[in-house]
């Protein structure tokens, strides 16, 4: 899979043009998304069967400041996933140089519509080979 590209907007960054905290949290979301839909999962699609994939706890540990004018590189790593929850490590880099600005995590779990936790080995079998296959993979 490959990693989430974006460039560093102006309106993402603070008076010293260093990318305000906040950022990299929305970015993760960004490059989650995004590797989902390369493993053919659409976040839409499974809005429309009644899943939804909140987050339960983020963390970000910032090494050295993105800047306005930088690209950056997320890339999202599936760490754990059991059908009911999911887990991912992230890593942010220049592209320019590749040096790795920040690191972080999150995990989440699958809930219905009525916000109660579901099994997608249950409820959605296909869904829950697609992500079993997809972390022994990695």
């Amino acid at each position: 899979m490959k990693p989430y590209i974006r460039p560093v907007h102006y309106y993402e960054t603070d008076q010293m043009a260093v990318v305000h905290h906040a950022n990299y949290i929305r970015w993760f979301e960004e490059a989650r998304l995004d590797l989902m839909e390369q493993m053919g999962i659409r976040y839409q699609e499974l809005e429309g069967r009644g899943i939804l994939i909140p987050v339960v706890d983020v963390s970000c540990r910032y090494l050295i400041p993105a800047k306005y004018g930088d690209a950056v590189s997320i890339l999202p790593i599936l760490t754990d996933y059991s059908g009911v929850k999911m887990c991912f490590r992230y890593e942010v880099r220049r592209v320019a140089d590749g040096t790795l600005l920040a690191v972080g995590s999150s995990s989440h779990c699958f809930v219905g519509s009525t916000f109660r936790p579901i099994s997608l080995k249950r409820q959605e079998p296909e869904l829950h080979r697609i992500f079993s296959d997809f972390l022994q993979a990695e």
